[in-house]
């Protein structure tokens, strides 16, 4: 789980520095149940897929895939300020996660 964990803070981390204005908050908890990780930018633009990834010419793409793989629940909700909020779920038990992508719930942003 050590390295899910690892794997998502970094993934957040980067989208946020690449995609999100360049700099972002981080916060980390967890419960008996999951580990929680929540990222906030100053961007309002909305993380999402890109086309499949190119692993030729190493130009990224696998970063939202791996944040919907590796969690049991992503929500983006607007905030702070002009920006945007993800707060992310990987659940300790990995039988909760399952073999499908998570959805992904979005409240309007601005």
């Amino acid at each position: 789980m050590a390295e899910n964990v690892a794997l998502l803070v970094s993934e957040l981390a980067t989208n946020a520095l690449r995609h999100g204005g360049g700099q972002y908050t981080m916060e980390l908890g967890a419960t008996a149940e999951a580990v929680h990780v929540i990222v906030s930018d100053p961007s309002s633009s909305l993380p999402g897929a890109r086309p499949p990834p190119d692993l030729h010419r190493g130009s990224g793409g696998f970063g939202w895939h791996l944040i919907r793989h590796l969690t049991s629940d992503v929500t983006i909700t607007p905030g702070p300020g002009d920006g945007k909020t993800i707060q992310a779920r990987i659940p300790r038990c990995p039988t909760e996660r399952g073999n499908t992508a998570t959805a992904v719930r979005t409240t309007a942003l601005r």
